[in-house]
């Protein structure tokens, strides 16, 4: 009796055990609709399409001034990043600044001038810099780089590629998101279901740096497959 007994108990705790593990999984699984590309670990904190706002960083070609409240004879006007993400600066020599954003640049800059002042007051202004921009590719009118100018969606700026072509997908165009060095974040959109129903809840914004890819259609695949025939290769029609 004791055997019969003390065996379900053990299949209860088995059973119990292995859903727990199933949930586990399940909960670590990535979301529908996006999915984490080129790279070979997955990133600590997954940015949200909605969500991340991410702060310009500085790059080589880039200039700016540094404004000294306490000590102006330091100030120094179109300073340029150079090539290898460096810039010369006066007092303290060369300093890497390139993939730093501006608050990061400021600290950095007080600590090296920190060496020569007492607690330097700095400011820095950005003047030449790569404006926000976002890049259309695939079966739209005109692909290419285009300018941000404000908050952007994804059908806007599908409309300053000039809208889709007739071989355009619209129910599977591609958003691409750079999340890291290692990792970009791809969603797909459904812009069709969204322009049928009027409902643009789920058109996003884009960000700087974004990439949208409208594939071609099934027949748009396969219309290479079928010759161009021009009217006078057409056998005249016979009335009888």
């Amino acid at each position: 009796m004791m055997k019969s007994f003390v065996s379900p108990i053990r299949l209860i705790a088995v059973l119990l055990a292995v859903t727990a593990l199933c949930a586990a999984q399940q909960d670590k699984a990535p979301a529908a609709g996006s999915s984490l590309v080129s790279g070979t670990k997955s990133p600590a904190a997954p940015a949200e399409f909605q969500a991340r706002s991410p702060r310009y960083h500085i790059e080589p070609g880039d200039s700016f001034d540094i404004l000294f409240e306490l000590s102006p004879e330091f100030n120094q006007t179109g300073v340029a990043v150079q090539p290898d993400g460096f810039v010369t600066l006066r007092g303290v020599g060369d300093l890497k600044v390139a993939d730093q954003t501006v608050p990061e640049l400021t600290q950095t800059l007080r600590s090296a001038y920190s060496k020569i002042l007492n607690a330097p007051l700095i400011s820095v202004v950005l003047k030449e810099f790569e404006k926000p921009y976002f890049v259309a590719d695939g079966q739209v009118a005109k692909p290419g780089k285009y300018e941000m100018h404000g908050r952007t969606t994804l059908t806007q700026a599908i409309a300053m590629a000039g809208g889709f072509q007739a071989s355009a997908k619209h129910s599977q165009v591609l958003l691409f998101r750079r999340v890291d060095d290692q990792w970009t974040e791809a969603k797909l959109i459904d812009v069709k279901k969204m322009e049928k129903h009027g409902n643009l809840t789920e058109d996003p914004f884009l960000h700087p740096g974004d990439m949208l890819f409208v594939p071609k259609n099934t027949m748009a695949k396969i219309d290479r497959f079928i010759p161009n025939l021009s009217m006078g290769s057409y056998l005249p029609l016979t009335i009888p």
